[in-house]
């Protein structure tokens, strides 16, 4: 049976953690909304409100759920919080089947069934970070560091990655590299109530990713584009903004500029562009672009 989720990626890895295997086969309210031309991250609430017309109270959203025991209200919220699942499936999938996109969203879903998904080894924790190619390659090292040390801590204390330690506090330690007490709170990002507890564990772990900065590990890197690679994703996403547009879509649901640099200097088998109703929509049009189709599929990495 199709498990009913909105936004299902974190209710499907505290499933998979409590259970060892993922529910599925899944459908997702906010994908198919999305693929519909809906917000991509579309909220549960507007959704329910744009599609069905009813109007739910959120004044639950951030009361104390861990208090025993639950207030009718919590309750109340929690049931209205799926009670339209159910007809939200239906509609959406109706809608779906009119315009012949059923089948982009039983490929998209697909992505929910690999256990990968969810088991995070703490040395691959740093490619969950956003961004990271923007930060100078001896940074980066450090960023990956943090993010293993986040991971590892978040894991032992059962906690959120943000609880521990916040991308912005992260990226701050990173590109400031501090190597004392006082020029950790100096990080605006980074509580004080970490720096009080961590300030020696966290300096010592900078400087030991310093030192492995200069090593060969700085090769395995994200690559940076050149301004000539700059200038190809920029003549290629404007296609995708086109196409997004007579779609009638996001052009982030066709593809993301990560999607796009993969085309042009990133390994291409990251890319969902060559895979699927994205190549057979807007992939092999891409290709055929110059600067794309002539690169060849190997990633570049970064030098120091």
């Amino acid at each position: 049976r199709p498990k009913i989720l909105h936004a299902a990626r974190q209710d499907l890895e505290v499933l998979f953690m409590a259970g060892g295997r993922v529910p599925g086969p899944v459908f997702d309210t906010q994908v198919a909304a999305a693929l519909l031309g809906l917000p991509p991250q579309v909220g549960y609430a507007e959704l329910v409100a744009r599609q069905l017309g009813h109007s739910i109270d959120k004044a639950q959203t951030r009361t104390d759920w861990s208090r025993r025991p639950l207030t009718p209200e919590q309750l109340a919220y929690a049931a209205d919080d799926v009670h339209h699942l159910l007809q939200l499936h239906t509609e959406l999938e109706a809608q779906l089947d009119a315009c012949g996109r059923a089948a982009w969203l039983a490929e998209d879903a697909r992505v929910f069934d690999d256990e990968s998904l969810y088991q995070v080894n703490p040395v691959d924790a740093w490619r969950r970070l956003k961004g990271l190619a923007r930060l100078h390659p001896h940074q980066q090292v450090i960023a990956r560091a943090l993010a293993e040390w986040r991971e590892r801590r978040a894991v032992a204390a059962d906690k959120p990655r943000s609880w521990i330690l916040a991308d912005d506090a992260l990226y701050g330690l990173a590109s400031r590299a501090p190597s004392r007490p006082e020029e950790l709170a100096q990080i605006p990002a980074l509580p004080q109530s970490l720096v009080r507890k961590r300030a020696e564990e966290l300096l010592s772990l900078i400087g030991s990713a310093q030192e492995r900065a200069t090593d060969a590990t700085i090769l395995q890197l994200p690559p940076r584009p050149t301004p000539d690679d700059t200038a190809r994703v920029t003549r290629l996403q404007k296609k995708v903004r086109d196409k997004a547009v007579e779609l009638g879509i996001s052009p982030e649901v066709l593809a993301t500029r990560r999607d796009v640099e993969a085309l042009v200097f990133r390994d291409r088998a990251e890319s969902p562009l060559l895979r699927g109703w994205r190549r057979d929509v807007i992939g092999d049009a891409l290709l055929a672009m110059p600067g794309a189709g002539d690169q060849p599929p190997a990633a570049r990495t970064n030098s120091a």
